[in-house]
């Protein structure tokens, strides 16, 4: 997951674990609202495990937004009773928009996808890691 304000990037694995794909970006309405779409995508793709980004400063550093990432990840643990896993996601906005800039989509369409391959590049750096 690439947890925002206002969406959340999804991504998930293919049954090996080899590769990341991206699902459907849930735009975030209030908490109630939230935690159901997330329940839905558990349920369907039958999720073992998560992996949310963990937004770290430049230094490494964790600030007010990794603490609230803490907690959101607490809150995960607590009603999908599944691992959760923080996974440093430093520069993985920046290399989403990076690799979108690349193609021929426009402007609009990059800023609607940019959260799933954000989630894709987070998870994909996390299986690569656990792999090794």
């Amino acid at each position: 997951m690439d947890v925002g304000s206002k969406r959340i990037g999804l991504a998930i694995s293919d049954p090996l674990g080899v590769t990341a794909q991206g699902l459907e970006t849930l735009h975030r309405q209030n908490k109630r609202s939230d935690f159901f779409q997330l329940q839905q995508v558990v349920r369907e793709h039958q999720v073992a495990e998560i992996v949310i980004g963990l937004p770290l400063r430049m230094t490494g550093a964790e600030g007010i937004q990794a603490q609230k990432m803490q907690a959101f990840a607490d809150e995960i643990r607590r009603r999908f009773r599944l691992p959760v896993h923080l996974w440093d996601e430093r520069l993985s906005s920046a290399q989403a928009n990076r690799l979108l800039r690349e193609t021929d989509m426009s402007i609009k369409r990059r800023g609607e996808v940019v959260d799933k391959m954000a989630a894709v590049l987070i998870l994909q750096s996390w299986m690569d890691a656990r792999g090794s």
